[in-house]
């Protein structure tokens, strides 16, 4: 059986400051379990990068990787919010079963994951044209750009959907 070191960094990273991340989470969040999970989710984190703050900076870096995972958490919620709610307005013929719904919340999370790190004007454009179906002309006048921007935008949009496909 192989040993355990328990004075590693990580270790001893985590019996310091885990109490208090779960309380400085729990002011934010207002759920124990929330917090705990997300706790538990920053030092997973750390434990997968193998990136560990520098000496004196333990609560700061922390607190930086649970903001993310803060964000990330909402916006999950956000968007499972936003598809019971489409759900709820469809024929009950057409509701996809549980086992369906979490990989459907998570691929729809990993899409506004995706479409946040885009520029706001290749997002923008390329939700107007994939989503509301307006045309390159239509796109160029509310935007206050030319037709031949939009048609780089919706490009760039385009390319970086295909390197998230790739990713999988």
């Amino acid at each position: 059986m192989p040993s355990v070191n328990i004075s590693s960094p990580i270790n001893n990273l985590y019996r310091d400051n885990q109490f208090w991340l779960r309380g400085w989470l729990y002011s934010r969040v207002g759920c124990s379990e929330t917090a705990a999970d997300l706790a538990q989710d920053t030092f997973l984190r750390l434990l997968k990068t193998g990136n560990l703050p520098p000496s004196g900076e333990s609560r700061r870096f922390l607190t930086r990787i649970a903001k993310g995972l803060m964000i990330d958490a909402y916006r999950r919620q956000k968007i499972e919010e936003a598809y019971l709610e489409s759900l709820s307005l469809m024929p009950e013929t057409f509701i996809p079963g549980p086992e369906i719904h979490h990989v459907i919340i998570e691929t729809l999370a990993e899409i506004a994951v995706m479409l946040d790190n885009l520029p706001d004007n290749v997002r923008l454009t390329l939700l107007l044209r994939q989503i509301e179906g307006l045309s390159y002309a239509d796109i160029a006048k509310q935007l206050s750009v030319s037709v031949s921007s939009v048609e780089k935008y919706v490009a760039r949009g385009l390319a970086a959907c295909c390197l998230a496909l790739e990713s999988y």
